[in-house]
């Protein structure tokens, strides 16, 4: 929180920008999750999809709606100890959609580039009920355990305890500082570390599909000048999830966009004697929240059978855009799906 406070004129604004924010986030994200819980085919990625949707609405419920209060008011009026949880739910939330991004990005490279028996066999229901029990648990041990411990703040509790209170106003702040180790081993292997893995996955996956498409099509012309057609399914199938895989690229990329600024600062403000200015720790926080309520615009924008979900649900069935099935198509084989897009695996 800033100690500067804002004018009658710049609360108006952060007002209605944030309300705006939060709305976006609650009602996107339920869209999703409705989309993919109404979907016929029971595809494996989407629990994850569906995960992390519930994810940002949590942000977007239990976090987002007292920072505004906070800034708004310039004070802090729920306690020491809702601060803690409040920043504790801050810090789990996130890096459980880091870890979310990263296990979608396993089972894309999984999905793409193995042969679909070694994809059934690596994807079972266990290991996807283990994989989503670590996106929640996991991030239990850098937020809860230390911040309710008070890791965090061993060696600047003064500067703490001076800054969470301003005597000019009389006005209390909830604030989250961390020390050096702190901001390094959570910050870097949370965010840094598992998203340039699953970024390079991600590249892989890509490229694998796109090389493989470049290998057909050099087969269809042999050494007797003949025009040969490769298998028109495969290409197909491998343009579809090289589509795929950029548009999961894309989501990535703006998760990191969105709060790569605060991850850097906070790694920084610590070795600069925490000289960050409070309205700038502000600005990048709440750009990091904005990610939460983007992803299913994202959706929609990148991908046609979540358009055509999402307007089925908010047209009560229409049947203009009703298809046989709203994130894919049934086909006898087996299938799997990535942000809405059915791949076929022969």
């Amino acid at each position: 929180s800033s100690s500067e406070g804002f004018g009658v004129a710049e609360k108006i604004v952060l007002l209605t920008f944030i309300s705006a924010v939060i709305l976006m986030a609650i009602l996107g994200n339920l869209l999703v999750m409705v989309a993919v819980c109404r979907d016929r085919q029971k595809i494996k990625t989407n629990y994850f999809i569906v995960s992390l949707a519930f994810a940002d609405l949590l942000v977007s419920v239990l976090v987002m709606p007292f920072g505004a209060i906070e800034l708004v008011q310039d004070n802090w009026i729920y306690g020491e100890m809702f601060c803690l949880v409040r920043t504790s739910l801050d810090v789990l939330l996130t890096t459980a959609s880091i870890l979310h991004l990263c296990c979608i990005s396993l089972d894309r490279y999984y999905a793409i580039c193995c042969q679909p028996l070694v994809y059934r066999n690596k994807m079972t229901p266990l290991r996807i009920a283990v994989m989503l029990g670590g996106c929640w648990v996991i991030p239990t041990f850098i937020s809860f355990l230390p911040i309710m411990q008070g890791w965090n703040s061993i060696g600047i509790i003064d500067l703490i305890q001076q800054r969470q209170f301003n005597k000019a106003s009389n006005s209390t702040y909830c604030i989250f500082m961390v020390n050096k180790p702190y901001a390094i081993t959570c910050s870097v292997v949370a965010f840094y570390i598992l998203m340039v893995l699953a970024y390079y996955r991600i590249y892989v996956t890509a490229r694998e599909p796109a090389r493989q498409i470049q290998v057909l099509q050099r087969a269809g012309t042999p050494a007797d000048g003949r025009q040969h057609h490769p298998d028109q399914h495969s290409t197909h199938r491998m343009k579809t999830e090289t589509k795929a895989a950029k548009t999961l690229c894309i989501i990535m990329g703006c998760f990191c966009l969105c709060w790569a600024p605060f991850f850097v600062t906070n790694i920084v403000d610590p070795f600069i004697n925490y000289t960050v200015p409070g309205k700038l720790w502000t600005a990048f926080l709440w750009l990091g929240y904005i990610n939460s309520g983007l992803n299913p615009f994202l959706y929609a924008f990148l991908n046609k059978s979540f358009r055509r979900a999402f307007l089925i649900i908010l047209c009560c069935g229409d049947e203009r855009y009703r298809r046989p099935s709203i994130l894919g198509q049934t086909v006898p084989c087996s299938t799997t799906t990535i942000n809405g897009s059915t791949h076929v695996l022969r």
